[in-house]
């Protein structure tokens, strides 16, 4: 779908005004974003602000999501827990979520109400695509009366089948509340050694039980890239996500959510970091932070990427029935008081 064209002079000025955010920001290990860029872009960041007041929507950007998208035509950018919180809150008519489908089910359990659409369509995710409802209630039959906690990557009906849903920012308090010695925690296997780790260091150790798979991204690190970042780079700060295996997270300096990276690198002094995760951060920390230098050795989400400034104009036009967010009302009503447990404890 191509957009209206606008005259020079303002597709001009919209592409200036693009450039001025990313021309620090990385498209590729060796290309920063250009000008030429910035006009390709322009087009369409002018045409999908346009009709997105037009039809009073609203556009939530993930981080993993492309610069164009984060800093072109999004209201809010952040990572999965954020944007729910702003799902929730939304009085708009429209909601897009430009992330994988996980997020976009998530924001249509909070608000109902409003039409929820994809850009990418049913982009998946192979954490949430690693289990079903059915295997959870299997799981729980064989402990039963431990309680149940899923990750957010998950597919509403997995948020149904648990007592409540967490973060990568808020998954150890919240593991640490829950009542009991014994936790079944899904579908991150990683992420669950690294609760059973952190629970044993902070001195209320449980017994984590899991099942699932690991993402895409995240599971590729191994110790090797933090020992490369440290010699090539000395003094290096490297960060990575309770995603990583345990063995990566322990030579790390800094292991947290999107967010919590976010926050560790504007507060820090240091110049130079590691960074161990999907490039869509990595290109946020280099538009926000543009006086201090990121190493990325690599990892980008295919599933993310999904999303375009083009499907994204399509699908606030003319949404196709790929694009248009709906969940079985039983599943949400039950997924819904999953998400909202998070909400509740993680005060």
């Amino acid at each position: 779908m191509l957009p209206t064209v606008e005259k020079d002079t303002v597709v001009l000025q919209e592409a200036q005004r693009l450039y001025g955010l990313l021309a620090n920001v990385s498209k590729t290990k060796a290309e920063k974003w250009t000008l030429a860029d910035c006009l390709a872009a322009a087009p369409y960041t002018l045409a999908i602000n346009r009709i997105k007041k037009e039809k009073k929507a609203v556009i939530l950007a993930h981080s993993y999501t492309t610069p164009d998208l984060v800093y072109g035509v999004a209201d809010f950018r952040g990572d999965s827990y954020e944007l729910a919180l702003k799902a929730r809150e939304s009085l708009a008519e429209v909601i897009v979520f430009a992330g994988v489908w996980f997020m976009a089910e998530t924001a249509k359990i909070l608000n109902p109400s409003k039409q929820v659409l994809i850009p990418a369509g049913k982009a998946g995710c192979t954490l949430a695509d690693s289990m079903t409802g059915l295997q959870v209630q299997a799981l729980r039959a064989k402990h039963p009366g431990v309680p149940a906690m899923c990750y957010i990557n998950s597919s509403a009906e997995v948020k149904a089948a648990c007592d409540v849903c967490v973060t990568s920012g808020n998954v150890f308090d919240i593991a640490q509340k829950m009542p009991g010695n014994e936790l079944i925690f899904v579908p991150d296997m990683l992420m669950a050694e690294n609760i059973e780790a952190e629970l044993k260091r902070r001195g209320t150790p449980k017994k984590i039980i899991s099942s699932g798979g690991s993402c895409c991204v995240h599971d590729k690190y191994r110790p090797a890239d933090v020992e490369q970042l440290r010699l090539k780079y000395p003094g290096i700060k490297v960060v990575a996500h309770p995603e990583c295996a345990p063995e990566v997270c322990r030579l790390c300096d800094y292991v947290g959510s999107t967010k919590g990276m976010v926050s560790y690198v504007a507060s820090s002094s240091d110049k130079v970091f590691g960074m161990l995760t999907e490039l869509g951060l990595v290109n946020r920390l280099e538009a926000e932070q543009p006086d201090k230098q990121f190493v990325w050795p690599f990892g980008m989400c295919s599933y993310m990427k999904k999303n375009s400034l083009i499907n994204t104009l399509q699908a606030l036009a003319e949404p196709r029935p790929e694009q248009q967010v709906s969940v079985d009302g039983i599943i949400a009503a039950q997924a819904k008081k999953s998400i909202e447990k998070m909400f509740e404890l993680a005060i």
